[in-house]
């Protein structure tokens, strides 16, 4: 099999063995070599991609050093492409250091010295394609979540924009609502897997582990999944023999099995069905999902669970993804100590993924706490710290329309000044504020209050070291935005159950990332 270019060694050597010996040293270590008859050979071989370039001293004069100078300057950014000069005295290739790359050997040279320089040189040009292709697949990614993020904002935007001109009925106002709350949902899933694999490229994510029930898990997933399969014709073939209870972070499990029925529906035409099962395999259990759709090519199965790759990556993107879920798949079950592989008999003829999760040792499944005692008899009294003006109305909103009395600040000193002056049950605050930061805000109000309320941080900030910092700064729980106004009730009924007549027990914990 031919070497490609990028690993081959040019030896331009002219005069006496030099190249001769040169090329039977190289070839007999497994280095594929070129040998240059003329500085014209030369000057195409390095053109043509070669590895890197090994001349004698002797045949750079100045009309190759010209030439090579000339065809430095035009290299890409990314490149920088090595030579070696095999010097017959000290100081006699000293001219060719300007050239760039150059490594400089006396002769005679020890074979060992020569092959190692090659070696040494070879790799490094190796790393500067490997580069290459990283910037180019970056640039592809950045392009696609341009146009990912550009999507949903114009539907958004344009729904805004028809609002006040079409005297919106009803109906019409219910319907671009919908639209808007889509839309909105589906920026905020490509923004949590944009965070998602940050957290695991850098080693971030931790699993938070417990009792999962794999079928339950598989059912419900199926179930969330079902409407959009529905839309495109699609049906679900289920059949669950696992009764496999494992320890897992059911969170991350469920994204593992929602993104491989997301990926079969998205890839599968009307009117094919999706068997989805689960069994017992050796000490662990097997899930398997089946499709019939456009199958995967054989050159593209090794690269399916890579980062930014997709089978299809041309303009028609009516899809969508960012080629990022089947990525987080992989990472996720080898965080779980599992594996998952994809199998297809070719394009157009379905494909099949196949998870497999060990039993572990399950955690007892902690008992329910009892209920509240009583009830509080008052709205309760809530501070809203937020610098966004849009934000901090709309926030105001939903806690008002939650029955609780609001107060207001756009920067934290006028927060501090609320909290202190008011005594409300809960403060909201946002951690990057003018005048006075959230951090300093918290250590304050604990500081100058002897019952200081709840105090939650809102940020767009959701890594672990995140909320350590925040715990640590005095608030008593880290969320994150974008704040769904599920969240907001429940943080908003775990400070009444706390605050109820005869009941003092543990805060519930919300948290929108998973660190």
């Amino acid at each position: 099999m031919t070497a490609p270019a990028s690993e081959r060694a040019l030896v331009f050597a002219p005069r006496g063995r030099d190249a001769e010996l040169t090329c039977t040293l190289l070839t007999m270590h497994g280095i594929a070599v070129a040998r240059c008859a003329s500085a014209r050979d030369l000057i195409a071989g390095i053109r043509d991609g070669a590895g890197c370039a090994i001349m004698t001293s002797e045949v750079l004069d100045r009309e190759l050093h010209r030439e090579l100078h000339a065809w430095l300057a035009t290299q890409p950014p990314w490149s920088d492409f090595p030579m070696i000069v095999l010097s017959i005295a000290t100081g006699a290739a000293s001219g060719a250091l300007e050239l760039g790359n150059m490594t400089i050997l006396e002769r005679p040279v020890a074979p060992r010295t020569l092959l190692a320089a090659v070696r040494a040189a070879l790799r490094g040009r190796r790393r500067q394609y490997d580069a290459q292709a990283a910037i180019h697949q970056r640039d592809q990614f950045l392009a696609m979540l341009g146009h990912e993020l550009r999507n949903p904002l114009a539907a958004i935007v344009l729904a805004s924009d028809l609002l006040p001109a079409e005297r919106a009925s009803n109906t019409i106002l219910a319907r671009r609502l919908a639209l808007v709350g889509r839309q909105a949902n589906h920026l905020s899933r490509l923004v949590n897997d944009l965070l998602d694999v940050a957290r695991v490229t850098s080693g971030k994510l931790q699993l938070r582990r417990e009792a999962v029930d794999v079928d339950v898990l598989i059912r419900d997933c199926v179930e969330t999944a079902e409407p959009r399969a529905r839309e495109r014709q699609i049906g679900f073939v289920v059949t669950l023999m696992s009764g496999a209870t494992i320890e897992g972070d059911a969170g991350r499990l469920e994204q593992v099995i929602a993104n491989l029925l997301a990926n079969a529906i998205k890839y599968s035409p009307a009117g094919r069905t999706i068997a989805v099962s689960s069994s017992r395999s050796g000490d662990g259990c097997e899930v398997r999902v089946r499709d019939q759709g456009i199958g995967i090519a054989a050159d593209m199965l090794p690269r399916v669970f890579d980062l930014f790759t997709q089978a299809d990556v041309s303009l028609d993107r009516s899809e969508g993804g960012l080629g990022i879920g089947l990525a987080l798949v992989d990472r996720m079950v080898r965080l779980h100590q599992g594996t998952v592989s994809v199998s297809s008999a070719g394009v157009g003829k379905g494909s099949e993924f196949v998870v497999w999760l060990p039993f572990g040792d399950p955690p007892a499944t902690p008992a329910a706490a009892p209920g509240p005692v009583g009830e509080l008899d008052r709205p309760l009294r809530v501070v809203i710290v937020e610098d966004n003006r849009d934000l901090l109305e709309l926030t105001q909103a939903v806690i008002e329309s939650l029955g609780c009395a609001t107060e207001i600040a756009a920067d934290g000193e006028e927060g501090l000044e609320r909290i202190v002056a008011t005594h409300p049950d809960l403060a909201l605050v946002d951690v990057g504020l003018p005048k006075l930061d959230g951090y300093e805000l918290a250590k304050r109000v604990k500081q100058r209050l002897v019952a200081p309320p709840t105090l939650v941080a809102v940020t767009g900030y959701g890594q672990r070291s995140d909320r350590t910092r925040a715990l640590s700064a005095g608030f008593d729980d880290h969320i994150t935005k974008p704040v769904r106004t599920e969240t907001l009730q429940a943080l908003i009924e775990a400070t009444r159950t706390r605050l109820a007549p005869h009941r003092r027990g543990p805060r519930r914990e919300h948290d929108d990332s998973v660190s």
